[in-house]
């Protein structure tokens, strides 16, 4: 081969290999024996927010600045064993100061006598799985709804998908379930967040006040209508109208309803104009409105223009594994209320809770707690406390309950704690375990994943190398 030829098959070589390295999707960067940096291609560039020309020369632990474990150690090991590291996770600081989670993996670049030359190192962003993976893992409230259940998993999952419609929403479940927060969740999860939430309760007023209240009515037209008014429909132009207790609408407001959902329009009570409104509608009940409809008692056809998206909320005796976090989450919240520090429950309390069945879920457990911290008179709230129909109905159901209690820190294994108190005991297993995340993990009971991730959440540092 001529030499031009042999030089012209080279540049195209070069050519293809430096488009192979600017296309792959993974971070890479080589360095020299010195930890300066010779290449970074273009997804590098982007993950990190630097050019090519900015990065070039500089020392690789001012770019990939890593503080759970040390960049400049790695490197040097990878070139002092003659074996690279591979997958190795870590939290990456860009120059920008913004953090990305990666995965490293390094390797020995050799140079012409055989010797090493610098290394190669391959960067994959996991940012946004790791976001994910901490939100199906750890989701345990959606705005003031609460609960990490797989009953609850499920209600969240449906009102993130029905939330961004216009559909209406028809919530079933007992009373004390929490179905005006689901409206609620619906209504902040939607569009038509920044605009009104207006909530009517159809079963607390009589059918004419409820008429009023809903349409609105005009000057005279009836007596002690001195004005115009506007109802609640009006009110809530471009939000959401919450209507409770669904079941109880009478025969003629049913009716005014049912146009209403048909043909997004309402009559004031006295007026013959019709009004047009935009406004979503999302219904409730504790009833079952399919009895209704075949009693007679609830128009079958308002029961289909309602039941667009059915969301069932469970009871609290089928989800009891939320119990300890609710009543945590209510204690905290009625302890700081009342001015007492109150920061466990004792086992024997817990388990009492645990085997109660809750006729009135979660409103009756809310109102258990507020009970028992009036009656509390230290930093643990104890059997006693509890109200006496709850103790006397779980009595003997089961034996007592050993170890730590909820919110205790005895112990590394602690369920249920606090966040200030789960700070220091994931601070305490790290300093017993010389800040090796993987011992201290096992000291704790989970995995390294979830100790990183609360470790950023508590904003937990392991302390400068001396």
């Amino acid at each position: 081969m001529k030499g031009h030829d042999h030089l012209a098959v080279c540049m195209a070589q070069r050519a293809n290999m430096e488009a192979i390295f600017h296309a792959v999707a993974d971070g890479i960067l080589t360095v020299d024996r010195e930890l300066r940096i010779t290449n970074i291609n273009q997804s590098a560039q982007a993950m990190l927010g630097i050019g090519a020309e900015e990065a070039a020369g500089k020392p690789i632990c001012d770019i990939l600045r890593c503080p759970l474990w040390d960049m400049g150690e790695l490197l040097r090991e990878t070139m002092r064993e003659n074996e690279g590291a591979r997958e190795r996770e870590n939290v990456l600081i860009r120059p920008d100061g913004t953090e990305a989670r990666v995965i490293l993996s390094t390797n020995r670049l050799l140079d012409d006598t055989g010797g090493t030359a610098g290394v190669v190192i391959i960067a994959r962003d996991v940012t946004h799985l790791r976001d994910l993976e901490t939100r199906l893992e750890d989701r345990g409230s959606l705005h003031k709804l609460r609960g990490k259940s797989h009953a609850m998993q499920e209600t969240y999952a449906l009102i993130e998908q029905a939330a961004p419609t216009d559909s209406t929403v028809l919530i079933l479940g007992e009373s004390g379930t929490g179905k005006e927060l689901i409206a609620d969740a619906i209504h902040r999860c939607s569009r038509r967040q920044n605009a009104p939430f207006v909530k009517v309760n159809c079963s607390a007023l009589s059918e004419s006040l409820l008429e009023s209240e809903l349409f609105g009515h005009v000057k005279g037209a009836f007596t002690g209508a001195t004005y115009d008014r506007k109802g609640r429909f009006e009110s809530a132009e471009g939000g959401t109208v919450f209507l409770d207790e669904i079941g109880d609408l009478t025969e003629r407001i049913q009716v005014k309803l049912l146009r209403v959902l048909q043909e997004r329009e309402i009559e004031r009570v006295g007026d013959t104009r019709t009004i047009p409104i935009d406004v979503r509608i999302l219904a409730a009940t504790h009833q079952d409105l399919k009895k209704r409809v075949q009693d007679g008692l609830f128009r079958e056809d308002l029961y289909y223009r309602l039941n667009v998206i059915p969301l069932f909320v469970p009871p609290l005796r089928e989800r009891k594994e939320d119990v300890p976090d609710l009543a945590m989450h209510f204690l905290g919240e009625l302890a700081e209320r009342a001015g007492k520090r109150i920061e466990r429950i004792s086992p024997d309390a817990l388990r009492s809770l645990m085997d109660y069945e809750w006729p009135g879920n979660v409103r009756e457990l809310r109102n258990a707690i507020e009970h028992a911290t009036v009656k509390c008179r230290g930093p643990v709230l104890l059997l006693e406390d509890l109200p006496r129909e709850i103790v006397r109905e779980t009595a003997g159901l089961s034996p007592p309950l050993g170890g730590p209690t909820v919110g205790d820190t005895t112990g590394f294994v602690t369920p249920w704690r606090m966040p200030d108190r789960e700070a220091r005991d994931i601070r305490a297993a790290l300093e017993e375990a010389s800040w090796h995340r993987g011992r201290a993990a096992g000291l704790l009971g989970i995995d390294r994943t979830t100790l990183w991730r609360k470790m950023k959440r508590f904003g937990i540092e392991p302390p400068p190398a001396p």
